[in-house]
């Protein structure tokens, strides 16, 4: 923790202060939440960034759609637009952020959505003449307008939220004590050889009565573009430009790179200026650009299509696999009898 989050200790106890009082009038329910009779499942975390809320996404997505309608809403971050957004053959990037349009480019009978009026967002999607039978609620542990049926929590391996302060000391959007509001915890991110003692020291740290499972970052074994693909163990070997912006690129540079690589560096969910497309072309001459999934759609159709790749991640279980589907499909089935 540097010396500036020190000094700003006071404000992380006033920040603290507000959030504790705004979940206790909800959870009193003085302020109220609004509900609905399907599905609705929410996937969040307690800080800012980078635990793999988009893997995690994509896990329930194949798990569910082949049996449900399925939609998912999303505030849409950076988005250049607003209000209510159903992904449609105009959506892009810029209308819908990244992680949306990522979601309707890979699966295309599900329903997508923005909007930063969650409660808006549902309305909207339930006055579609195809409505959905299930709603994944995208990072929207705290938007307590809306009350999920269902809360999955995520919190990263290297940056367990017990090991967090709140804002702007660390990077807690609220008191460790919001993780009660969890039906499960997923520790992501893990090292693939994680063993069942180290999981268990982990468990005993979060210091939580809840069901807690354990996923690492799975990578596809190619790289993918509009045109064609590369196998990884080829890419491995040859000089190329790799590009990531995304809250944590060390895994996807450390998995790819060669001693002769350049990498470039950008903030999470950037939009890529004109200098900066022609500083990445004057780069990558003779090279082919290796990317995140995410940066491949802000970046498509900027640069040569035949020269961008771009490597898929899925979320994968280290363990009790079948558990979690299945309390998954648990709520969903006991959700849908109940209606």
């Amino acid at each position: 923790m540097n010396l500036l989050r020190k000094l700003l200790f006071p404000f992380a106890i006033l920040y603290g202060f507000i959030t504790f009082l705004r979940n206790y009038l909800y959870d009193k329910g003085i302020l109220k939440s609004y509900s609905v009779d399907i599905p609705v499942i929410a996937v969040g975390n307690l800080n800012f960034g980078g635990t793999g809320k988009t893997p995690q996404i994509e896990y329930l997505i194949r798990l569910l759609s082949p049996n449900y309608k399925v939609a998912t809403l999303s505030r849409g971050y950076k988005r250049k637009s607003e209000g209510f957004i159903l992904a449609d053959a105009n959506a892009n990037a810029e209308t819908l952020g990244d992680e949306p349009f990522q979601y309707f480019k890979k699966f295309p009978t599900i329903q997508v959505a923005v909007d930063a009026d969650r409660r808006n967002g549902i309305e909207q999607l339930l006055k579609q003449k195809t409505k959905p039978e299930i709603i994944l609620l995208d990072d929207a542990f705290q938007h307590r307008k809306v009350k999920a049926g269902f809360y999955i929590l995520l919190t990263a391996y290297d940056d367990l939220f017990c090991d967090d302060y709140i804002l702007p000391t660390g990077n807690l959007r609220e008191s460790r004590n919001g993780a009660k509001r969890a039906n499960l915890i997923i520790v992501t991110k893990c090292p693939a050889n994680s063993t069942e003692l180290q999981q268990e020291n982990i468990k005993k740290k979060l210091g939580i009565d809840l069901p807690i499972f354990f996923s690492c970052v799975s990578y596809d074994d190619k790289v993918y573009n509009e045109e064609t693909t590369l196998a990884v163990s080829e890419v491995k070997l040859i000089q190329k430009i790799l590009l990531a912006g995304i809250a944590k690129p060390r895994p996807f540079f450390e998995f790819l790179q060669a001693d002769t690589d350049e990498i470039m560096t950008f903030s999470d969910h950037h939009h890529f200026s004109e200098s900066e497309i022609l500083s990445i072309k004057s780069r990558a001459i003779d090279k082919i650009i290796v990317t995140t999934e995410k940066d491949f759609v802000r970046l498509d159709a900027k640069i040569l299509r035949k020269q961008l790749f771009y490597l898929p991640i899925k979320s994968q279980f280290l363990s009790n696999q079948e558990t979690f589907d299945q309390t998954i499909l648990n709520y969903v089935g006991t959700c849908t009898r109940n209606r």
